[in-house]
């Protein structure tokens, strides 16, 4: 292998497939990352078997290689190499050696390295039903559910995001049992044929990152047996392994009806939200919720109120429109700001039938969006 690049392309594409590098593992290559030449292109893979990136960046090849080596190592590496238009890095390999050379500017090292054959084959996913998605719809579904997959493994269907795809519709839905959180992203055309399958959330929440700002279409590709789905971007691979099992049928967890909806302000709701959760550290992280319909012409009202025994206490007030009767509801302070501050719209509904009883976060004016959240049991 004989190859040279920038520092500054070489450090990016580290960065890209750095996520998918395993950090505890009996497997030592996956804590490597595959480096060669394809195409005139410099190629880098890493994989930790539950996740495989791949990444593609421009280099001037003289001779095809290919090599592993310590993917902390040689980041730290290159991280720390001058840049700048002119930071070129030369990678070499002599034939059959499993040492890579790097020389930078008036920097030179050497890198033991493992054998590519023995690196863990990354899927081929290229017989399955494939569809393009706009990124940055695919962004902000992704964002909007991601946050309400379980964190622990005692259902491990639960720390995936249920995903279907059928018809000119893709919808992604995550719950923990406390939580729901469901967004129907609409596509260009027909999809060629049904699937229904579960995507890991922490896949989920890397391919969220790794479309950055890109703006060219993202392709998601299932493999026949439905065990992998691949992500493809501009230069950059994605392949993570599905959870298998039966989620759980959410769409039974959905209030059809409520009592009270009040209108609120997206901004100053979060914000109330947030200066309650201050107070509710101390207090089982709970914040309560009263909503009082306003008199005649008179707004609405909505209280927010946290209180901790032997600290203190707290409550706000925001004008609100209301439809339907007054309302008490108590929310995790977390599980609330969560929703809150991944909407975009200017205004929310909150939608409630008792104290007891699931509330609904609806963002006002678009329904391709709802949030279920469990209540917390209080005296009041």
């Amino acid at each position: 292998m004989k190859l040279s690049c920038l520092q500054e392309n070489l450090a990016k594409g580290l960065g890209v497939v750095g996520r998918a590098v395993a950090t505890r593992s009996t497997l030592p290559q996956t804590s490597h990352v595959l480096i060669t030449s394809q195409d005139g292109r410099l190629k880098l893979a890493a994989t930790n078997l539950e996740i495989a990136v791949t990444c593609w960046i421009g280099a001037q090849v003289e001779e095809e290689g290919a090599i592993t080596v310590p993917a902390r190592l040689l980041t730290d590496f290159v991280n720390a190499l001058p840049s700048g238009a002119e930071s070129r890095i030369d990678l070499s390999l002599a034939p059959r050696a499993k040492q890579l050379r790097i020389v930078c500017a008036r920097n030179e090292a050497t890198m033991a390295g493992m054998d590519a054959a023995d690196f863990p084959p990354i899927p081929s996913v290229a017989d399955g039903v494939s569809v393009k998605l706009d990124p940055k719809a695919l962004q902000a579904a992704v964002a909007q559910v991601e946050f309400a997959a379980a964190t622990d493994d005692t259902r491990p269907v639960l720390t995936g995001v249920h995903t279907l795809l059928e018809d000119r519709q893709l919808t992604l839905a995550a719950a923990d049992g406390f939580r729901l959180a469901v967004h129907s992203l609409s596509l260009d055309a027909d999809a060629p044929e049904k699937v229904e399958v579960i995507i890991p959330a922490r896949g989920l929440r890397e391919l969220e990152r790794l479309i950055g700002d890109d703006e060219e279409a993202v392709e998601m590709a299932f493999n026949a047996g439905r065990s992998q789905v691949m992500f493809r971007l501009k230069s950059i691979e994605m392949v993570i392994q599905l959870i298998q099992g039966t989620f759980p049928n959410y769409s039974q967890l959905i209030p059809q009806s409520y009592t009270t909806r009040a209108v609120i302000d997206l901004a100053e709701f979060l914000r109330e939200t947030r200066i309650a959760a201050i107070f509710a550290r101390d207090g089982s992280g709970i914040v309560r919720i009263q909503v009082e319909p306003g008199a005649d012409t008179e707004p609405g009202k909505l209280t927010i109120s946290a209180r901790a025994e032997e600290i203190g206490d707290h409550h706000g007030e925001l004008d609100v429109t209301v439809e339907g009767e007054p309302a008490k509801i108590a929310f995790n302070s977390k599980y609330l700001q969560d929703v809150l501050q991944v909407l975009e719209a200017g205004q929310v509904a909150l939608e409630a039938s008792s104290p007891s009883s699931p509330g609904v976060i609806r963002p006002l004016g678009i329904d391709n969006y709802v949030h279920v959240v469990m209540p917390m049991f209080v005296q009041w």
